[in-house]
């Protein structure tokens, strides 16, 4: 029995060591191309084009990918900028997430420790997009030349997947039946950090409650007029009072959109736009019932009429612990981030600007420990997590302590700081697809935990229902 053991471990070593080596060579071949794919991050953050508006950022990816030999889709699920490049055939197909959406108002020089805006009011990678859609895709390639190189059958997606600020492109794909067919999809998103510990984060839904009055002189004949914007204000003030009898965790935003013309005119049209969040998406749809019946009795109390227009909604992370180990040993493998003299130097006036955060800038050459995580964001990777085993990961290509969705986080997506974090996750994609397509184990696994965490009887049901992407901003463009 002994010698069986040993003869088994002996077969065991050589395999181990190859694998080893095949993946050393993989880290080698991206190094090679740093220069390459942050040309191209650079152009998309130049580009920084807003949701459903990426045309010039979708096409230079998509010329990346058909130069590389992808079969590309374009305009999928009804979205001019989403598209699919697919490569091989046949089982296991697996997926990588790219996205490529700015943020409005956050125009920032790359690089530069203190607000210096390049255009007044205009957008800004303050998420690192631009990152995640040019690492994603220089994932998609690497493993698509690996699977040449090592003859290997199976199938590599890329999908391009637009809007994610305030657009949820991704439900419309998934509703779409983009993914029915994939095994496994691997993702990743910038952030101070680099962690592939499961996560999981809040369920969203969202719209725009639209109220209609009648407009009148406001001092000659105010009792001739009906007030919208009461309605919008009486609405908000009821959402303010249900916030004492939710339950934890919940979020509800608000912002009036339309408000009126003129002091001295009774406003006949007002919108407030609202967005609720939680754990759970039951919770979600029954917190949106009960805005909705606030609205409806604002309008009645103040004699106006009220339309609701659903816009978005995203269900909570399906963490899945098979995949996420997997990625993490090989973020292990693969390394930080480390700043040379002039990164650490913009590192430490950086902070300055937001203030101490208690994170240390070494930090970010670190590997988070494996463990559970929950935040208060959402996205819609959430609706991905749960019709397909998907596995994700941060990247520190902000300075560690740096807030999202701030012009702190552009000067850092724009700059070197931020092309090495995408290459870390470049990289760590990379081996995590090549363990997916070799490791039969791993997607066994994998499919187990997520059958296991759906529960029996699973049927995806889109929180936004069958309303259409919401691309008005294209016909205003």
């Amino acid at each position: 029995m002994r010698s069986k053991h040993i003869i088994l471990l002996l077969l065991f070593i050589p395999s181990m060591v190859w694998a080893q080596k095949g993946k050393e060579k993989i880290i080698q071949s991206l190094d090679n191309k740093q220069e390459h794919y942050a040309s191209i991050a650079q152009q998309i953050w130049e580009f920084a084009e807003p949701g459903y508006l990426e045309d010039k950022s979708s096409a230079l990816l998509q010329s990346e990918l058909t130069k590389a030999g992808f079969t590309i889709e374009k305009g999928v699920a009804g979205i001019p900028t989403a598209f699919v490049a697919s490569y091989g055939s046949g089982q296991p197909i697996i997926g990588i997430l790219g996205e490529f959406d700015a943020l409005p108002g956050l125009s920032q020089e790359a690089f530069a420790p203190e607000r210096k805006i390049i255009t007044a009011g205009a957008p800004g990678h303050g998420c690192g997009h631009n990152l995640f859609g040019t690492g994603s895709m220089a994932a998609a390639i690497e493993t698509k030349e690996w699977l040449i190189n090592n003859k290997k059958s199976g199938t590599i997606r890329y999908y391009g997947t637009p809007a994610e600020e305030a657009g949820d492109a991704k439900v419309f794909m998934v509703r779409a039946g983009l993914f029915d067919d994939v095994d496994a999809v691997i993702t990743w998103h910038a952030g101070d950090k680099n962690n592939a510990g499961p996560n999981t984060n809040l369920a969203t839904k969202s719209g725009v409650i639209k109220f209609y009055g009648i407009a009148a002189h406001a001092a000659g004949a105010p009792e001739r007029g009906r007030s919208a914007l009461d309605g919008v204000e009486a609405m908000n003030s009821m959402v303010n009072l249900m916030r004492e009898h939710t339950t934890e965790p919940t979020r509800i935003h608000y912002v009036i959109l339309k408000g009126g013309e003129a002091s001295n005119v009774v406003p006949a049209y007002a919108e407030v736009e609202y967005l609720v969040r939680h754990r759970s998406r039951e919770e979600v749809r029954n917190l949106w019932n009960r805005v909705v019946k606030c609205a409806e009795g604002a309008a009645h109390g103040t004699e106006t009429k009220v339309e609701v227009e659903v816009q978005g909604g995203t269900f909570d992370r399906l963490p899945n612990e098979a995949l996420s180990r997997a990625m993490h040993k090989n973020l292990e493998i693969v390394g930080g981030v480390k700043y040379d003299a002039a990164e650490t130097a913009f590192a430490e006036k950086l902070r300055l600007s937001f203030g101490s955060s208690g994170v240390p800038i070494s930090s970010a050459a670190q590997i988070q420990p494996f463990g559970y995580s929950h935040t208060n964001a959402s996205a819609d990777t959430g609706d991905v997590s749960w019709v397909v085993p998907t596995g994700g990961m941060t990247a520190a290509t902000y300075v560690p302590g740096t807030p999202g969705h701030s012009w702190q986080a552009v000067a850092c997506t724009g700059s070197s700081i931020g092309h090495k974090g995408m290459m870390v996750a470049a990289k760590t994609l990379t081996l995590t697809a090549m363990d997916l397509f070799t490791d039969s184990n791993l997607l066994e696994a994998s499919k187990k935990e997520f059958a296991e965490k759906r529960g029996p009887g699973f049927k995806y049901e889109s929180l936004v229902g069958d309303i259409p992407p919401p691309l008005d901003i294209r016909k205003a463009k």
